[in-house]
Formats: C-alpha cells, sequence, structure tokens
C-alpha cells in the first residue's frame, strides 16, 4: 500500500478562515506566508496542531485523560495523512529562574552525569587530590607504615563546633568506650563529663590502642570496621610516641585534613537539587540583600519625620516605642536628624539588641526601669521577605532590597563540594560559563588528555555532549552560554533552542510546525536556520513553516500564500506552488519578492533636532566598556548579529536610566560610567512583545481604555440617565449589567468527567455577556455587545462623530489591525499584533514632542505590506520630533532609519563593541560589518 503524499484538510474554518481545502505535501519544506492575521496560524496551529494533538489525547484511557483537560476539535470536516505533530512555537520558554540554556538542551544533564563519573575530586583546604580506601587496603596500609608502633584507633564525631557535649559522653560510655580525644588529647571518660559551650571542639572516640606487628590482622579487621562504623566512614589512626594523626576513608577524603566528600552522583552537581545547590542562595546564584540607601534614603530627616523609610512617620505603633526606649537610653530625640544619632544607637535601630536599662524620672523623682528588645529594622524586611504569605508584602521588603551575587558561590550556584570536581582542571561551573563555540573546542580534544579508565566511562556521554552542541551551532546560537538563564532569553532564541533540542532527538515521519523561526535571527544567519530545516526534512519529516522571511520563502518546496487581506478580508488560499509559481502569480506577496512594489528608500535623512543623548562606559553582559551617542529627533535603528549585546545596550541600560529618570522606575540598569543630555527627554515608551493581557477577558477595547469612553457614552444616552445606569453597568466584569449565569463570560465551561470540558454559548445571553435590560440601552440602535462585535473599521466609522474614541481607534486602525473586533479576546492575538495594540495606545496619547520611543523587533510576523503600514506610522512620529529607537534586524525597516548604531563583530565573547555609526548609506561602507553586506545591496 503506497504511503500517503499529502496531508489534505477539508473545510477549514477557524477563525477567520472561510471554508478551505489544502492539500499539503509530506516530507517537505513547505512554508505558509500572508499578511498578519489572514488566517497563517489559524491553518497551521489552530486546525492542524490543534487536530494531530487532539487524535494523540485520544489514544489515551480515559482515565489518562482526564487529568490531560481536553481539547476542542478544531472547525474542520476532515483532515488525512496526519502524522504525530511537534509544535515549535514562540510563546513557550519557562520563566523559572532554575531554567538555563544547559537544563533545556541538556546538554547540562549530561555534563553533570560525567563529572560524577569521571570526575577527580580535589579538597577545598589544602587542594591535594582526594583518596579513598577499602577496608582491606585500610589494614594492609598501618600494617605497612605503623610495623613495629604503638598506635591508638580513634573514630571522629564532632569536628570543630560548638557546644557542652554532656549527652554524646554519655552516650560513648554506655556504648562501652572508656577513652576520647576532646581538642587533641586523650582523657578517660566521667560521669557527668562536659566541655566549654561556647568554644569550638574536635572531639573523636578511642576505639582502641595496640600495637603493631603481624599477629594483629584479625583484631585490626574488628577495630577497623567499628571505627568506620562509628566514625561514619572515616576513621584515625594516631602514632601514640610522636602524636601525629593520620586519616583513612571508605569515601572521598583529603589524606592531610582529613574533611570528606560523599560520593558523587549527578545530583551533587544539580543547582535545583539541595545535594547541590549552595545553602545561602538556594541554588540561584543571587541573594536579596538590604541596601542602606533605601532604608535610610535622606540622613538629614529625623525618624520623627519619615527618615526611616519602611517605617514612615512616627505613629503610636511598638515599633516606634522601642526606637523612643532607645532614644532615652541613647540620650537623642525623635526630631534629631538621623545624621546626629550616636553610632552605636542606630547600629541598634537597624541591627536590633537586648538590654534593660534604669532611668530617673524627672517629674516624679523615681527610677524608671526600661527594656529594649528589638530585632532591628534589618532583620523585620528580611523577614517579611522570606517568610510572609502576601506577594503584596513580600514586593513591600524587596523594594528595599538590591540583588547581588550570593557572597558564598560567587554566582556559581553549587556548594564548594561541587565546584572541587575536576576535570582538566576545569570545574562544572567553569564549563556552564564558556559560551557554546568554546565549549566545542573543549570537548574536541579531550579524550587525548583522559586517562584510559575516564575515556571507558566517559565516551558514550560525551558523543551526546557532542552531537548536542553541533546542534547549537547549526541553529547560530554559537554565543550562548550553558549558565545563561532562559527568562533573559528573546522569543526567537527560545524558538531556535527548542528546535535544536528536537533536530537533536532524531525522530522521523513526524510534522514539525514552527512560529517564525527567523525571528531576531540577523541575515547571515539565516542560512545556518534554513540548514537545520533541511537536514529534519532529509531524515524523513514534514516541515510546516509560518513565515514572512523571503530567504526563507525562496528555499521551501512549496509555499501557500494565504490573503487577500487581514481579517475578515482573508482566510482564503490565494496562491499554492513552488516559488516560481509564486512569482508569477498577482499577490501582494508576489509584489513584493519580484520587485513590482517595494518599501521606498527616503530622499533625504531627517536632521535631527541636534541635541543628543551620551551614554559613557557601557558594560553588562558582553559590552565592551562601550560608549555610543543617539542623535535626537530622528529615527535610530540599533543592528547586529544575534547576542551582539543590542537588547543589553538598549532595553538593559538605556532604558532603565531613562525609566529611572523620568518616572523614578526601580529596574537596576546594566553598569554604566556617565550619561549626558537627559534633560532633553521628557517621556520614554518602552513596547515589547509580552501580551497584552492573560485571561480572554482581557481585549483590545479595554488595553486601550477605549471601553472606559464607550460605557461613559452609552452611560449618557437618554434612556440610560432616566434608568439611572453608571458606565459601570456596561462591563461585562462586575455584577450589575452583565449576565450572571456566565459572569459576564459569554460562555459556560460545562465540566465532562472523563470527557474534555465543553465551552458552550451562555443560553441566557446567547454570548452577548450582558443582561437583558443592559442591552435594551442603544446608542445610533447598536447595543454595548453589537459595538463589542464590531470591527475596529466598522467601529471607527461609528464613532466618527465622538472624538475621545475615534482617535483612539484610528490609531489601531492605521497601525494595520482595522480586521480585529473590539471584543476580541486578548489571548487570541498574536504577538505581532499585541505588540501593534501597545504601539496604537501610546501613539492615541498626546506626544509632546520629546518623548523616547523604544521598539524591540517591531517586525515580528509582520509581511512587507504591514511593514510598510507600520514604518508610515513611526515615521509620522519622529516627524513630530520625537525620538524613535528601533531594535532591528529586518533590513526594509534599517534602510529607512536616519541613524544606524551597528553592534558587533559577532555574538556573546566576540561582541560588545560598536562597530560602526551613521546613515545607513555610510554603514554600508563599513569593511566588516555583516550589517553593512547585506544592506549595500538594498541602497
Amino acid at each position: 500500500m503506497k504511503e500517503q503524499e499529502f496531508i489534505e484538510v477539508y473545510g477549514a474554518r477557524a477563525h477567520n478562515l472561510k471554508n478551505i481545502d489544502v492539500k499539503i505535501p509530506r516530507e517537505k519544506l513547505v512554508v505558509i506566508t500572508g499578511l498578519s492575521g489572514s488566517g497563517k496560524s489559524s491553518l497551521a496551529f489552530d486546525t492542524i496542531y490543534a487536530e494531530g494533538q487532539r487524535r494523540y489525547i485520544e489514544t489515551f484511557s480515559a482515565y489518562a485523560r482526564q487529568f490531560l483537560g481536553g481539547l476542542e476539535r478544531p472547525d474542520v470536516d476532515k483532515i488525512d495523512g496526519l502524522s504525530p505533530v511537534i509544535s515549535i512555537e514562540q510563546k513557550t520558554t519557562n520563566k523559572s529562574p532554575r531554567s538555563t540554556v544547559g537544563t533545556i538542551t541538556e546538554i547540562y544533564d549530561f555534563l553533570r552525569l560525567l563529572f560524577a563519573r569521571a570526575a577527580d575530586a580535589y579538597s577545598y583546604n589544602s587542594n591535594e587530590k582526594m583518596v579513598s580506601y577499602s577496608d582491606e587496603q585500610i589494614k594492609q596500609l598501618i600494617l605497612k607504615d605503623f610495623n613495629g608502633k604503638k598506635i591508638a584507633v580513634l573514630a571522629p564525631l564532632i569536628k570543630s563546633r560548638k557546644g557542652h557535649y554532656r549527652e554524646l559522653f554519655e552516650q560513648i560510655s554506655k556504648q562501652g568506650f572508656v577513652r576520647v580525644r576532646v581538642d587533641g588529647e586523650i582523657r578517660e571518660l566521667e560521669k557527668g563529663m562536659k566541655l566549654d559551650r561556647y568554644k569550638t571542639h574536635d572531639i573523636e572516640v578511642v576505639i582502641d590502642r595496640l600495637a603493631v606487628n603481624n599477629s594483629v590482622g584479625k583484631r585490626l579487621d574488628e577495630t577497623i570496621k567499628t571505627a568506620l562504623y562509628s566514625g561514619n566512614n572515616i576513621m584515625m589512626v594516631i602514632d601514640v610516641d610522636t602524636n601525629e594523626p593520620r586519616y583513612f576513608s571508605r569515601e572521598l577524603m583529603c589524606p592531610t585534613t582529613g574533611i570528606a566528600y560523599p560520593n558523587p552522583e549527578p545530583n551533587t552537581f544539580s543547582f535545583n537539587s539541595p545535594k547541590g545547590a549552595c545553602s545561602s542562595c538556594n541554588g540561584l546564584g543571587i541573594t536579596n540583600e538590604i541596601n542602606l540607601k533605601k532604608v535610610i534614603p535622606n540622613d538629614a530627616i529625623s525618624i520623627k519625620n519619615g527618615g526611616i523609610a519602611p517605617l514612615g512617620e512616627q505613629k503610636n505603633s511598638w515599633i516606634f516605642k522601642q526606637i523612643q526606649n532607645i532614644a532615652e537610653r541613647y540620650q537623642f530625640t525623635l526630631t534629631d536628624p538621623i545624621k546626629n544619632i550616636p553610632k552605636q544607637a542606630l547600629e541598634i535601630i537597624l541591627n536590633g539588641g537586648n538590654e534593660s536599662f534604669e532611668i530617673a524620672s524627672k517629674t516624679v523623682g523615681v527610677r524608671r526601669n526600661y527594656k529594649i528588645d528589638f530585632e532591628g529594622i534589618i532583620a523585620f524586611i528580611t523577614n517579611q521577605y522570606d517568610h510572609a504569605e502576601s506577594t503584596s508584602i513580600k514586593r513591600w521588603a524587596k523594594n528595599y532590597m538590591d540583588e547581588v551575587t550570593c557572597s558564598n558561590c560567587k554566582g556559581k550556584r553549587l556548594k564548594k563540594e561541587a565546584l572541587h570536581f575536576k576535570i582538566l582542571d576545569k570545574n562544572i561551573s567553569d564549563l556552564a560559563q564558556m559560551d557554546v563555540t568554546e565549549l566545542a573546542a573543549w570537548f574536541k580534544t579531550i579524550e587525548k588528555k583522559l586517562s584510559k579508565k575516564q575515556i571507558t566511562i566517559a565516551t558514550e556521554i560525551l558523543k551526546e555532549i557532542r552531537t548536542r552542541i553541533q546542534f547549537l551551532l547549526d541553529v547560530g546560537l554559537d554565543y550562548l552560554t550553558l549558565d545563561r538563564t532562559s527568562k533573559s532569553l528573546s522569543g526567537g532564541e527560545a524558538q531556535r533552542i527548542r528546535l535544536a533540542t528536537q533536530i537533536g532527538s532524531q525522530l522521523v515521519g513526524v510534522l514539525y510546525i514552527l512560529d517564525e523561526p527567523s525571528i531576531g535571527l540577523h541575515q547571515r544567519d539565516n542560512q545556518k536556520l534554513i540548514d537545520s530545516l533541511v537536514k529534519l526534512r532529509d531524515i524523513g519529516n514534514s516541515v510546516l513553516v509560518v513565515e514572512h522571511d523571503q530567504d526563507m520563502i525562496e528555499n521551501a518546496d512549496f509555499v501557500f500564500d494565504i490573503g487577500p487581506g487581514a481579517g475578515r478580508h482573508g482566510g482564503e488560499i490565494v496562491s499554492a506552488g513552488t516559488f516560481k509559481e509564486l512569482k508569477k502569480q498577482r499577490t501582494l506577496t508576489a509584489d513584493y519578492i519580484t520587485g513590482k512594489k517595494k518599501i521606498e528608500v527616503p530622499a533625504k535623512r531627517r536632521e535631527g533636532n541636534g541635541k543628543t543623548i551620551k551614554l559613557k562606559g557601557a558594560s553588562g553582559n558582553n559590552l565592551k566598556n562601550v560608549s555610543v551617542e543617539f542623535p535626537l529627533g530622528k529615527m535610530i535603528c540599533v543592528t547586529g548579529v544575534s547576542g551582539s549585546g543590542k537588547s543589553t545596550l538598549i532595553n538593559e541600560t538605556l532604558y532603565p536610566i531613562l525609566n529611572a529618570h523620568i518616572y523614578r522606575g526601580v529596574k537596576i540598569p546594566m553598569p554604566y560610567k556617565k550619561i549626558e543630555g537627559l534633560e532633553h527627554v521628557d517621556k520614554v515608551i518602552d513596547i515589547d512583545q509580552s501580551p497584552i493581557g492573560r485571561t480572554p477577558r482581557s481585549n483590545p477595547a479595554t488595553y486601550t481604555k477605549t471601553f472606559d469612553e464607550i460605557r461613559s457614552l452609552f452611560a449618557k444616552t437618554p434612556e440610560a440617565a432616566i434608568r439611572g445606569y453608571k458606565p459601570g453597568r456596561f462591563s461585562f466584569n462586575v455584577k450589575g449589567g452583565r449576565c450572571e449565569t456566565c459572569q459576564g463570560g459569554g460562555v459556560r465551561v460545562i465540566e465532562m468527567n472523563f470527557l474534555p470540558d465543553v465551552q458552550v454559548e451562555c443560553e441566557t445571553c446567547q454570548g452577548k455577556r450582558f443582561n437583558r435590560e443592559t442591552l435594551e440601552i442603544r446608542y445610533k440602535g447598536k447595543s454595548i455587545s453589537d459595538v463589542l462585535n464590531m470591527t475596529i473599521e466598522d467601529a471607527t466609522d461609528f464613532f466618527e462623530n465622538i472624538p475621545k474614541i475615534h482617535r483612539k481607534l484610528k490609531t489601531i486602525k492605521d497601525v494595520g489591525l482595522g480586521y480585529i473586533t473590539l471584543g476580541q479576546q486578548s489571548t487570541t492575538l498574536s504577538g505581532g499584533e499585541a505588540q501593534r495594540i501597545k504601539l496604537a495606545a501610546e501613539l492615541s496619547k498626546r506626544d509632546t514632542g520629546n518623548t523616547f520611543y523604544i521598539l524591540d523587533e517591531p517586525t515580528t510576523g509582520l509581511h512587507f505590506e504591514d511593514i510598510r503600514v507600520l514604518m508610515e506610522v513611526l515615521n509620522k512620529l519622529a516627524n513630530k520630533g520625537n525620538t524613535v529607537l528601533i531594535i532591528e534586524h529586518n533590513l526594509d525597516v534599517v534602510k529607512l532609519a536616519d541613524y544606524v548604531i551597528d553592534v558587533g563583530m559577532e555574538g556573546g565573547k566576540k561582541g560588545g563593541k560598536i562597530l560602526t555609526t551613521g546613515t545607513p548609506e555610510e554603514v554600508a561602507l563599513h569593511k566588516k560589518s555583516y550589517t553593512a553586506q547585506f544592506l549595500k545591496k538594498l541602497l
């Protein structure tokens, strides 16, 4: 029987798809392209992926399915020839601080195994190699080294700890031992014996004293066994004449100081397990420390007037009574400026203290006793942060703290024992701090330097590590380090890491669906990515990519173009065929590819307003102490290969500085020396790709605050005024006007115990979200529910006469989102759409003409035509004198900029320098810059 050659989809109607039939060739690289919002993701993810996922879950037993939560059947008649589906999207990065590049790619897991099995342990006291012996080896060593001498065999019990140890001595004598060695001298056990509890002690119990000769073999066996049992696998032997101790252990042990390590397991090297994690920072590498500058921001103010920020102004509370007592004791008043308070008193206020004292009362002439029992402000804040249940109290405490590198492990996350296991002089943390290129080089030559035994153990593990590193190199992530946390990765990086992991699993016969894998990739790395996808296809998988990138479209075996417009104007297949066939079509995509339509390069670049912001000596992450000028009043574009330091420079350094200056933001910028020219900017706006709302109740109307205006408008209609309805009546989130059956959701969730939960339209309000009385209020013949179902285009005309609403809606329409409805759930918007709604919300506010806009890769998810529309909007902003700064790889955007800052050369450690700055024409002349090579072709 011949295997099916196509995945056939019949009657797809999800979201805006117009009942389409598609035949997708199997085992080919297929690209779906088209305008944003035309229905690409609806076809790839909401239809094909959703159905593949549902069929997979259907194969489980009904019992297992109840735990997985059900999946709705996508709105499609039937799909034939579907293989198991794996989707690689941008949204799925783990935000936990414990997830790192090493743990996602599993390279770190293999490194842990390698270190647990093949590393050598070194003592953290003397740096000697640790040794371990079997019982028989210990016996032979004693017979050889102590022959003819008198020895005492001891078992160590306590090592440098404080205490009086009375119970311990009682316990030892009950076991029948008569002598102990305390702090280096052997003593007989006496009844009630105890030590000074405030000094540190070493205690060993004497197991046996004997003269060594060849006839003591059997007695020595027993003695060694008992000593190792009592001493927890460690024993010591003392030469009675010289009093020199020597240690022996079944586990890893330092031959001179006797410290021992437990035998290593993979867990010993995991910062997510109590066995390996540094105990001060719990394996996070950072701790929160109180910042005294935040606790006492200004020492010229008195305590009474709120000089101690966490306490605020004086009130009648226990803490202030205690501080009053401290003031009596140290003779100052709460109205004195803090800088005049005696040092000792301030020390007690901050760090706590216990003391009783008496003071003669002036009025009555009696002496009164006071007691200070105060834990101190610092301890109080720290306790609240560590133990409070509520997040708001934690957030309050965090205001007075700084995140600092853990002083114990220096940010390496592991216990010191784990860091003293080494292979070729490197511990596991050294390897995690190398970037992937260095790591690959280190593993290339490792075999020549390992011992025979190590090679036998490590061969398989090394093979796994090398293949995984190679995949990271293949997708262009050579600049990442394994200890980089996954929350600091961009969407595109996270997606390519998942791609690398998938290629690593070497599955065959699978349908992979990727969502714009080229996001955040420089043109230079595009080819690497395409090669990886071709590799996936060649081992026998079908690869389906939703993509706008021209290189990707050219390399595809088959291209579907969905359109012709977006939203309700899209949802049809306008062309399907190879790249050559696509070029002959008359579609928007084809016009841009053939050059019939193009984004024009401006004839003249803006001059700007002559003012600049100068940032000097930025050195965060991989930045090499760079200084940059940002000319104001221009459109600035920051370019450079992935990982070269663009985001560090802008999002982590410049934006927090501006934000702190203008809005007193709290995010601490990466290290820099100084900044000049902040006075020229009076507003900063950062627009990124995070979703605008995480609940189905959030929608474009609520996010842009248009809905508030619309509700006020409905409340002003004559009928609403007669009934006394206020704007709250028209909200679907509060009681009063909403339908109470579905609580304003429009759907009811019916729980089916064994089958998936079903969402049905609410039978009371028919999905309209409001109750009958609310819906009777109409404006121009439309109820509030009708308004929510209007597209932005229709609503713009409908509210033409209401300037406040019209302005906001028109901006959303201008950024190319005329096709979405006012009430569309935010969870169903794509990343690019969410970013443009944020942009629209900012654009509809009155600008000051001195605003600094920062956009991080705004072209994500945008088709050539959408980029043209977006750039028109951004140009309008710059024309009004605002500064627009864009971090971008897309050359259509770069060529429109007035000023380009190119960061490079490579990513990671080889990046972090400013290569060249100037107009696109000037930058294109640079000999070495990668951006310049690609930019030349377009200008």
